[in-house]
């Protein structure tokens, strides 16, 4: 079945075309390099994997309730809409959320593959085209296992959310080298992590949860890539061109915020935009949320250097000025550890079935 067929309202066109600018830059320098991004370029090879036998596909999932959500976080608990639904309505509802949300993953994960691509191209230094190149082929895998589990898991895609592809778009035209690594290694992919992260440690489903710690293992790499390389970078900068790129930052965030509504889906039960957006803004758990996914990109936008007084001011009326001093390196620990653990933890079991069948057929052939 194509994909298009899966979509709750089809994309007008099978593709969409962003101009691309800049230059494409080549190094002839193939000895020297950082020792760090080379070391992590090094662990970037190192932990390559195959989405086709690292997670366990013959896992069931229940479409209508794939992640396990309780009651109270859907947006529509409580209100009158809620009170009129039956059993079969609230599990359409889960459904659509749980792929609403994996198709933004889907999308942003394509999107971080072309930023990555874009980044090989464009970035001065061989050691970071090195590392990007393995990112490239990172987020491709991510890119086929999110499609794989929502076109035969959930059955059901949705468009890529505006914002989302405004933030994109954005992104890929600028011509300045470092713009895909700010737009994409620190403000996607650090506000995906976060949502990765609250569904990984909720969901009490082993296959979702297999997936979001396995991709969670290859983006604490590329968050700390992109800290690295912009780092060293904008101690060069100038405070004009500093305050361009902390205005690029305040417009993406206040977009990511925005587009983490999930309003289309309720469109979708047919509730009108305006009080879907109001209803929305209402749920204490979307508050929640949307304080939790800037857990990873505010502490990071400060240890780049971004810290400017505009961009502080911005994060105090979004609520989470305070999360610039949380442990960015240790949420990044915890994430590979988990990753490790679930693994683990399965090859345990495989070899306890293991020699519980060879311990079946020496009984047998005892018998």
């Amino acid at each position: 079945m194509s994909t298009r067929d899966l979509y709750t309202t089809a994309p007008p066109t099978s593709t969409w075309q962003v101009p691309a600018t800049g230059a494409a830059r080549f190094s002839w320098e193939y000895e020297e390099g950082r020792e760090r991004l080379l070391a992590l370029y090094q662990k970037g090879k190192d932990k390559q994997w195959d989405g086709a036998t690292r997670i366990d596909w013959s896992l069931e999932v229940d479409p209508y309730d794939p992640l396990g959500t309780p009651d109270e976080v859907l947006t529509l608990h409580g209100t009158r809409h809620w009170a009129r639904m039956t059993e079969k309505d609230k599990g359409d509802l889960r459904r659509h959320y749980a792929s609403w949300q994996f198709s933004q993953f889907l999308h942003g994960e394509q999107g971080a593959m072309i930023c990555a691509a874009r980044i090989v191209e464009s970035v001065p230094d061989l050691d970071a085209k090195f590392y990007s190149a393995t990112q490239t082929m990172d987020e491709a895998r991510h890119a086929e296992i999110y499609g794989r589990f929502l076109h035969e898991k959930i059955g059901m895609l949705y468009p890529i959310n505006d914002n989302l592809k405004g933030l994109l778009d954005d992104t890929l035209r600028d011509s300045r080298w470092d713009m895909p690594y700010l737009g994409m290694q620190v403000l996607i992919e650090g506000l995906a992590l976060a949502a990765f992260g609250m569904i990984r440690d909720t969901t009490d489903k082993p296959l979702p949860k297999q997936i979001l710690a396995y991709v969670m293992q290859d983006e604490a790499r590329h968050v700390a890539f992109g800290r690295m390389a912009l780092r060293d970078y904008y101690r060069q900068l100038s405070d004009a061109e500093l305050r361009e790129r902390e205005e690029f930052v305040i417009e993406g965030c206040y977009l990511m915020r925005d587009r983490l509504r999930g309003v289309e889906v309720l469109e979708n039960f047919g509730i009108p935009r305006k009080e879907a957006e109001e209803l929305s803004e209402q749920s204490e758990f979307l508050h929640l949320f949307r304080k939790l996914l800037f857990s990873r990109i505010v502490p990071c936008v400060k240890d780049i250097g971004l810290w400017g007084e505009r961009l502080q001011k911005a994060y105090l009326d979004m609520g989470v000025f305070d999360l610039g001093d949380s442990n960015l390196d240790l949420l990044m620990t915890q994430d590979e550890e988990i990753a490790e653990r679930l693994d683990a933890e399965r090859f345990a079991a495989e070899e306890r079935a293991r020699v519980a069948e060879v311990e079946r057929a020496i009984a047998e052939g005892g018998e």
